[in-house]
């Protein structure tokens, strides 16, 4: 020790001027072994001290209670560290190969399947998918063993949003087979994504429309809305003032269709137009709500109207005319209002329980 050294031989030192050497000597070992002393007794508590607080804040005394708690089913082994090495590697091997699989992931497209370019060679997202005549399955051409996926056209089929639900979905494929092996009497087995995809078994090839086109979207199918969404009752306004003539007029129209199409049997609706004058679309519809089922949905005139406190009274006096639960106002028109302020204030404040949308 630096310190000690020191002090020994300055003592040493000043001994010497005074002392003969037999007393410097004896002086010497006096005081050695008094700061040998000294220092062993510091580096005693220092060393208790220590122990006292790593035992205080390291949580030692927990984790060895912990451990003898489970000291009857746990087992020392003494590992290799190369082997522990590779198992490590092949995991990690493992992990990076199913996430390059996740990145490279193809499926087949129903509309794609057995189809060949013009080299001979299956197209992309189709290849070979084997098909046989079924009398199960209305004498169709299908394949049990595999699912595929149909994708409306106005969906990017390679979109990553896809790839990846598809790529999560890949599990039922199982699960399907199972269920059909263990009730042969079930007959189609499906599954809609709300990103657009719908995974059907057994796997078939889809047949576009006579423009190539597959309109089908498993999402405004009926079955799929009931689940997906609450029941609604919904009052469509649309202008049909002069400024909304034309193309205005289409796209309008179109919108309505297509609120309509999201509709099941569970909601409510009604499609009223307006100007400076009102009609409903039914006399018989007048003041009500009524089912979304196919037939109401078929009516689609244009030619009725109403003011927006008029529609807000209606749904507000529903009284068991309707679903009762979620309730909206869609507005179609190519102005904004200006006084639907006041009108949300009198009618819809503050529990503003209707939804109003532009």
């Amino acid at each position: 020790m630096p310190l000690l050294h020191t002090v020994v031989c300055y003592c040493e030192f000043v001994l010497s001027r005074h002392l003969q050497l037999p007393a410097v000597t004896q002086m010497k070992n006096r005081l050695s072994k008094s700061l040998s002393s000294l220092v062993q007794q510091w580096a005693s508590v220092f060393s208790v001290q220590l122990r006292e607080f790593t035992t205080k804040y390291s949580g030692s005394l927990l984790l060895q209670k912990k451990l003898k708690d489970v000291e009857s089913i746990i087992k020392i082994m003494d590992l290799e560290g190369d082997d522990l090495v590779k198992d490590y590697s092949d995991e990690i091997e493992r992990m990076l190969g199913s996430k390059m699989k996740s990145v490279k992931f193809d499926y087949y497209n129903s509309m794609l399947i057995n189809t060949m370019d013009e080299d001979g060679n299956f197209v992309e997202l189709g290849g070979e998918f084997p098909l046989e005549e079924n009398e199960h399955f209305n004498k169709l051409l299908v394949n049990t063993q595999q699912s595929n996926i149909q994708i409306p056209t106005n969906v990017y089929n390679k979109d990553p949003n896809i790839l990846n639900a598809i790529y999560n979905s890949e599990a039922l494929n199982d699960v399907f087979i199972n269920n059909f092996q263990k009730d042969p009497t079930l007959t189609w087995q499906y599954f809609g994504s709300s990103t657009g995809f719908f995974r059907i078994y057994p796997g078939i090839k889809w047949t576009p429309d006579s423009n190539g086109v597959a309109a089908f979207d498993c999402r405004n199918r009926n079955w799929y809305i009931q689940a997906a969404t609450s029941p609604k009752d919904i009052i469509i306004m649309v202008d049909i003032s002069g400024s909304m003539k034309g193309l205005k007029m289409t796209i309008a129209k179109h919108t309505i269709n297509t609120i309509l199409d999201t509709l099941g049997e569970n909601d409510f609706v009604n499609v009223i137009a307006y100007t400076d004058y009102v009609r409903y679309v039914e006399p018989c519809f007048k003041g009500t709500l009524v089912q979304a089922d196919l037939d109401n949905r078929e009516v689609r005139p244009l030619s009725a109207s109403w003011r927006l406190k008029e529609l807000i009274r209606l749904q507000a006096r529903a009284n068991g005319q309707g679903s009762m639960c979620n309730q909206a106002i869609m507005l179609i028109t190519d102005g904004a209002m200006e006084d639907f302020e006041s009108v949300f204030e009198e009618f819809n404040w503050p529990d503003r329980r209707v939804r109003i949308t532009t």
